[in-house]
């Protein structure tokens, strides 16, 4: 199915009002963004930013995070919030990727989502943007709610609305319509008080949910 008009308008004018949109995970390689953004679940991406550079110097390879103890792990990720469940997550992976995949991050959605603490939406940041495989709609908060807002789906769960969004997206524009939605709704159609009146896609909008 193709965009409609009006949809492909809104992605073009927001293509344009973000020309540098992108991950806002710090990374060197596939490896430090997977572990990076299982590091992001209910934290924010600067809050990890803050972490992993610590992290990634005490643990460059996949190995590392095998034969880390589990307590150095927690120590090191301690301010992303629910570190012992993390941490248990980074030593599984880097047990799998050193122990089946020759310490590589796999590039398949069906091992990625295999891995300890990797959903959908892991998998889907991982291969958009460590490989550039369009796989899927990264769907997070900001994406789920200016999804809505924006009309492009009336539901309300990640994997619905991901359902929704790869109808009417251009795979073309997959990979870069997360990190799009991501920058406005940080910068302009925020949870609970969107700025509308400076928002260049106002026209556009049917405002879902927005309370005026």
């Amino acid at each position: 199915m193709r965009p409609s008009p009006e949809k492909a308008a809104v992605i073009k004018q927001l293509k344009r009002e973000y020309p540098d949109a992108h991950c806002a995970l710090n990374h060197s390689n596939p490896l430090q963004l997977l572990m990076a953004t299982v590091l992001s679940a209910q934290c924010t991406d600067e809050r990890v930013n803050q972490v992993t550079p610590k992290l990634f110097a005490e643990c460059p390879e996949a190995q590392d995070y095998a034969e880390a103890p589990l307590s150095k792990i927690e120590e090191l990720i301690r301010p992303t919030g629910f570190f012992r469940t993390k941490a248990k997550s980074l030593k599984g992976i880097g047990e799998i990727l050193t122990n089946l995949y020759g310490g590589q991050v796999p590039r398949e959605l069906g091992p990625l989502v295999a891995l300890p603490g990797v959903g959908r939406k892991t998998a889907n940041v991982v291969l958009g943007n460590a490989f550039g495989l369009a796989t899927g709609i990264v769907v997070d908060t900001h994406v789920k709610r200016l999804a809505f807002r924006l009309g492009f789906t009336r539901q309300k769960t990640p994997e619905k609305v991901e359902h929704d969004l790869l109808k009417i997206v251009a795979k073309k524009d997959w990979i870069l319509f997360s990190h799009l939605l991501i920058s406005h709704g940080r910068a302009i159609c925020k949870a609970r008080r969107p700025q509308c009146h400076l928002c260049v896609v106002e026209g556009q909008c049917p405002k879902r949910g927005v309370k005026h």
